[in-house]
């Protein structure tokens, strides 16, 4: 392992550990604090990707994949009051979509690396954010899955209500599902600027 990549992976597998234990506290009546730090790792990728490539970028994916599977595995043997903290079901969606969602945001950013400085990190993170809420809550609440784990099944997710408590009528995880897209598409905003002063930086340090 190349030293130079250290800060991204120890970044990398911070975010996914904090992010898995703020996910069962909740932050109003849609979201988890751990919807707030989670779409950091797609920051963290984009830039192990622009300063050292793409290998680096996979290298650090990697790293969450294996925190997560870990904290996921945790999970499963601490009992709630409902049953196990973390069911098969949402280790798999969180595992599928993660490594799904980063490689993708990875071949998206070296696409369009050479391209305008935003262009790169705001298209893959955009796309990679909505391609791993739509993964991890359609097989983790959604009804297409109660066979994966039929003893565990998520019937409070898949409850009937109006959307948000007053939209059009939708399973439960559809809200939770929006809710948690708005705040990664948020935060890709954002994570423009930390992205472009710490590649400056470290531009302008090599120089």
């Amino acid at each position: 392992m190349d030293r130079k990549h250290l800060p991204g992976i120890l970044a990398m597998a911070t975010i996914v550990l904090a992010s898995n234990i703020l996910v069962q506290f909740l932050f109003g009546n849609w979201l988890t604090w751990g919807a707030f730090t989670y779409p950091l790792a797609f920051l963290v990728t984009d830039l192990m990707n622009r300063l050292y490539g793409p290998s680096a970028a996979r290298q650090v994916v990697f790293v969450g994949f294996i925190v997560g599977i870990f904290c996921s595995l945790v999970g499963t043997q601490i009992m709630g009051e409902f049953g196990p903290l973390v069911t098969f079901r949402v280790a798999m969606g969180s595992g599928i979509a993660f490594l799904t969602a980063q490689l993708i945001d990875v071949a998206i950013f070296n696409r369009l690396r050479e391209g305008n400085w935003w262009s790169a990190p705001l298209a893959s993170t955009l796309i990679g954010s909505s391609v791993d809420t739509a993964i991890f809550f359609t097989i983790a609440f959604s009804a297409t899955f109660n066979g994966l784990e039929a003893e565990n099944m998520p019937t409070w997710a898949q409850e009937v209500i109006p959307m948000f408590g007053a939209g059009p009528e939708a399973p439960l995880w559809v809200s939770l599902a929006v809710a948690d897209w708005g705040v990664k598409l948020t935060l890709a905003l954002i994570a423009l600027i930390p992205f472009r002063m710490i590649v400056q930086n470290r531009m302008t340090a090599a120089e």
